[in-house]
Formats: C-alpha cells, structure tokens, sequence
C-alpha cells in the first residue's frame, strides 16, 4: 500500500510539474506574427496593464484547472487503498439493514470527504478569481454556493448510487448497458426541470426589465421560430463581472437567458449578436446533438468502466480492499474510472462543441449582419474576462469548448471579406 501510495503521489507531483512547466514556461501563447495589428490583436483593444493581467490570470487559471482535475481521482484512489472505504462500508452497514439506507450514509460519508478536503483546493480558485476581479462574490455567498452544490450533488449521486448498485447486484455482466438505458430518459428529465428547479437555487431570475430589448430579441426569435414569449435576466453581479448569455432547458421549459452583466456591459447591437448566436444553437438543434453525442459517449464509457472494475478487482482487489464490484465500498472506484475516461474524452468533445459554436456564430451574423458588433463583443467578452486570444495548444485541446477569440474574429473577418467581394 506505501509503494502504490508513494507512487500516486509521485505521479501526481510530475504531472503538476510538467503542467506548471508547459504553462508557464514551454508553451507558446502569443500571437502569430501575421495577426498582428488585425483585429484579433489584443493589442488592438486592450492597453498596457490588461494585456499583462489577461496574460498571468490565463496561466494560473489554467494551471489550476489542469492540475486540480485529477486531485480527485487521487482522493479517491486514497479512500480505497487505505481501507477508508472498506471501513465506511462496514458502518454504514452497522447502522440499518436496509441497502438504500446504508447507501445514502456511505454516500455522505464520501462526499463530505471529498468536499472538505477539496475546500481549500477550490478556495484557492476562488481568490485568484477576486484576485483578478472575475469575482465579486463574498466569502460567504462562495461557502453558500458550495453548500448547495454539496446537496444538489448528493441528492443525485443518491438516486444514481442506489440504482446503479441495484444493477450491478442484479446483472454483474451487463449493468452497465442497463444503466445507459435508464440514463437517456433521467439525462432528459434533468434538462428540463434544469430551468425551473435547479438553477434558481443558485441565482435569482426575472423577466427582462428592458423591455425595449426584449421586444427586439423576441423578434429575433420569431424570425427564427423559436417558441420564445419571455427573455429572462440573471443578476450574476453579485458573483462576477463575466458575461454569459444562453439558451437552456429543453420542451416547454426552454429559456433564453442573459446576465445581468452582459446587459450593463455590452451596447444593444452586441447583445443583439450574442442572443442570435444563441438561438443559433437552438435552431441548428446543438442541445439535441450534445445530448446525443453524449449518450453514445456513456455508452462506450459505461461499458469500458464494467470491464476495468472487474479486471482491477480480479487483478488489485487486496490492493483496493474489495472483494466484488457490488460492494457499496466500490463506489470510488467507479467514480475515479468515470472521472478519468470523461477527462481523457474532453478533447473529441470540446472539438465537437468548437464546431457547433463556430455555426452558431455564422449563424448570427447571417441574421444580424452587423459585422463590426460582432468582432466588439469577441474583443469585450475577452478583455472582459481576461482570456487569452491565443492559448496554448495543449490548453485549447484541454479546456475549449469555444473557438479561440482570435479564431472567432478571423472567421468573421474571412466571411465579411466574401460578402464584401459578393458586392
């Protein structure tokens, strides 16, 4: 166990290691020597002080995202190969005889395990982002968000841990196309109560309160047939000074949403771009298509994690302590295999993701026509937010599930040369 233990966590140092030298030293963000002095060029539309704090804000915040995304598939492998789980297990066992009721303490027990030990972790996340002035969030509004994060998360990994563990108990070889089965129309029901259940927990939202604007959006979703009577308004202020607006939920439940943020920030033909562009997704069905790509994606992945846990518990068993991959202990195990094959999967999906808001944009500025609203808002949104309009590549791969700021305004501009030459 000290070996494997040792070994984990001299793994885990490299990979930091090799991200923090990646980052902050081997890859190359700036801008293409062809690029400069065009549109795309930060230096076009930012000055001195916010080319240099976009500059060291994309590189913590990347580094914090790369390095923290398997911290908790170390924490998990910890839990197991320390008996922690195997120990948790033999408790919650001691307090009922009844299999949902062991679950749901086993379940807390991990959860608030793996909440309280990543707390500093994400706090750290939290103040570079004050730091940075990304956030505006009080300590307190943060611990609150995480508190209910920690409830939400809980109450679904109750329902998928209890039917997942019936599965498996019940069909040992083929649970996990069963559990895809149940997954499509629970995947489905998420999205639609999304809306109206799940995110005012977080946030306050009300009808648009320039109606002026909304009259103009609303048109804009006539046109294009979507089935839109209100614009709803986020009052995101209180968290952060991004900007963000999207179309969410799906049926009867579909909204169009805008921050409150973006309203303050953004002239009326920009706001205008963005809101075609996210009707873009709606129009060209993206929400169906993720959804799609989605469940094939569980599909391989569930498949992939029944054939590593019997293949790791036959092979590792006195190593993790379990003896069967229908034990409640084997949870963490099935959460570090799902963890990992969803990350090693990111870059087919933020390709996919790339290409669908690279439509939604062309989208938009075949139904606005406003090209110049168009390259300003790609300009706000990054010195807004401080991103980089070139990332590294491994970065990009890793972490974008938009195009580039400087691939956005390069298309734009390409299209708008066609145009001009149609004329």
């Amino acid at each position: 166990m000290r070996r494997w233990l040792t070994g984990a966590v001299l793994v885990y140092f490299l990979y930091g290691l090799f991200m923090y030298w990646y980052i902050f030293m081997g890859a190359d963000g700036s801008l293409p020597k062809q690029l400069e002095g065009t549109p795309a060029d930060p230096a076009a539309f930012m000055n001195g002080r916010e080319l240099m704090l976009t500059n060291e804000y994309s590189k913590i915040k990347d580094f914090l995202f790369l390095v923290t995304v398997p911290f908790k598939w170390f924490l998990y492998f910890v839990v197991l190969i320390t008996g922690l789980s195997r120990k948790m297990q033999k408790w919650a066992e001691g307090t009922s005889k009844f299999s949902v009721v062991q679950t749901a303490i086993y379940l807390f027990g991990l959860s608030l395990i793996v909440t309280v030990i990543s707390l500093p972790v994400d706090y750290i996340g939290y103040k570079v982002s004050l730091t940075y002035h990304i956030s505006t969030q009080s300590l307190t509004g943060w611990l609150k968000d995480h508190v209910t994060d920690f409830w939400v998360n809980y109450a679904m990994m109750l329902i998928l841990a209890g039917v997942l563990l019936f599965l498996i108990r019940k069909f040992e070889k083929r649970w996990w196309l069963y559990a895809w089965l149940l997954s499509i129309p629970f995947t489905l029901f998420l999205m639609f109560i999304q809306p109206v259940i799940i995110d005012p927990l977080y946030n306050h939202f009300y009808p648009l309160t320039n109606k002026q604007l909304e009259s103009k959006i609303l048109n804009l979703a006539k046109n294009a047939n979507i089935p839109a009577e209100h614009v709803y308004e986020v009052n995101m202020s209180e968290k952060t000074n991004s900007m963000n607006a999207y179309v969410t939920g799906i049926g009867s439940n579909s909204r169009i949403v805008l921050w409150d943020t973006t309203l303050k920030k953004l002239k009326e033909d920009e706001i205008l771009f963005i809101m075609a562009h996210e009707m873009g997704h709606y129009v060209m069905h993206h929400i169906y298509i993720g959804i799609a790509v989605y469940l094939a994606l569980s599909f391989v992945g569930l498949y992939l994690v029944q054939q590593l846990m019997m293949w790791l518990v036959r092979r590792r068993g006195k190593l993790l302590k379990l003896q069967s991959v229908n034990e409640i202990a084997a949870l963490p195990l099935f959460l570090l295999l799902i963890g990992f094959l969803t990350f090693a999967s990111s870059p087919l999906t933020n390709m996919i993701s790339r290409m669908q808001e690279k439509s939604a944009d062309l989208y938009a500025i075949s139904k606005t026509g406003n090209h110049a609203a168009a390259v300003r808002t790609f300009q706000e949104l990054s010195k807004n937010g401080l991103s980089q309009v070139n990332p590294p590549e491994l970065v990009k791969i890793l972490r974008y599930n938009h195009p580039t700021m400087s691939e956005r305004i390069l298309y734009l501009e390409d299209t708008n040369s066609h145009l001009g030459e149609g004329k």
